[in-house]
């Protein structure tokens, strides 16, 4: 696929990239040849080829999904300035933001 001037020009307007016009041709070869090479792969035959998400064949850890506060309640209210203790209804008091 070849590019011209108008649509290299085009392209970069839609980037928000600055080009100069005496880049325009330069640009536009460089362009295209990207094109060609993509082309080239799309001839590639991958019948039967499972697509991937990575080239590493590896599976994440999984855990269960379990709600849970996370076991920190006295280590949070231990920074607060005006805090409840856990054992009386652990919480700790804000600003009025809503008047």
């Amino acid at each position: 696929m070849s590019l011209d001037r108008t649509t290299v020009r085009n392209i970069a307007e839609l980037a928000r990239i600055e080009v100069r016009d005496d880049e325009l041709d330069h640009l536009a070869g460089e362009l295209s040849g990207i094109l060609t090479f993509v082309e080239q792969l799309a001839e590639v035959n991958t019948d039967g080829i499972a697509p991937m998400a990575s080239v590493a064949d590896i599976t994440l850890p999984m855990r269960q999904d379990v709600i849970n506060d996370g076991g920190y309640a006295e280590a949070v209210l231990a920074n607060a300035p005006d805090a409840v203790r856990e054992d009386e209804g652990g919480f700790f008091t804000v600003p009025k933001v809503v008047e």
